[in-house]
């Protein structure tokens, strides 16, 4: 999930053959769209509102050819209600496009709440870490099976600036926390193909980086 790790409980080319080829049907909001391999056919499956995501990913996407991309969807329970923050990760081969949805109270609204939709584009360029962790265990036939994926993209821009303590050595001096994207998938959210199409998301952007310089 980027810049929302706190509301955590927080894709490529391969992977399984998607509806396109005829294999699966879209089914209801929050299906795992892992199956499928086309933006538009995993944001139709999971999503609440993918007709927006789609809107704003298109938008700034234009032409060029989606080359991976990672959804996260997580439903918050508060004295409001229940509140669904949506994301989708998406590369082109030049940029990581980042977009992301929450409901928000609006009492002027029809049913007293809006959508808030976001989208950052940042080039692959700015990128200066790919980072990932892969959890690995055994499935109940005893074979090795991954059961989760972290992965952290971290740019030059600096997203904290804090004071070093006294005590710390740090007179005068200031600490920096450059601006990071965090994603993540497990067993319990998302499953096993989500977490290996993360797993090629991840590997999408280590091979792509370097060659964005």
């Amino acid at each position: 999930m980027f810049s929302r790790v706190s509301r955590r409980r927080g894709s490529g080319d391969g992977g399984p053959q998607g509806p396109e080829d005829g294999g699966y049907p879209v089914g209801l909001p929050g299906s795992d769209w892992s199956p499928y391999r086309r933006l538009e056919q995993a944001a139709e499956a999971y999503f609440l509102h993918p007709d927006v995501a789609l809107e704003a990913i298109g938008g700034v996407l234009g032409r060029h050819r989606v080359r991976g991309f990672t959804l996260e969807r997580v439903v918050d329970l508060t004295e409001a209600g229940a509140s669904v923050w949506q994301e989708a990760a998406v590369c082109d081969g030049r940029r990581l496009i980042l977009w992301h949805s929450e409901e928000v109270a609006d009492r002027t609204a029809p049913g007293g709440t809006v959508l808030d939709s976001s989208i950052q584009v940042l080039p692959l360029a700015e990128v200066r870490h790919v980072g990932m962790r892969t959890l690995v265990g055994r499935d109940g036939a005893g074979a090795r099976a991954r059961r989760g994926v972290f992965v952290v993209v971290t740019t030059g821009a600096v997203q904290e600036l804090s004071a070093v303590a006294l005590d710390e050595g740090g007179a005068g001096t200031a600490r920096f926390r450059p601006e990071a994207f965090r994603f993540s998938k497990s067993l319990d959210d998302g499953g096993p193909g989500q977490i290996d199409r993360l797993v090629a998301f991840g590997e999408l952007l280590g091979r792509l980086v370097p060659a964005a310089r």
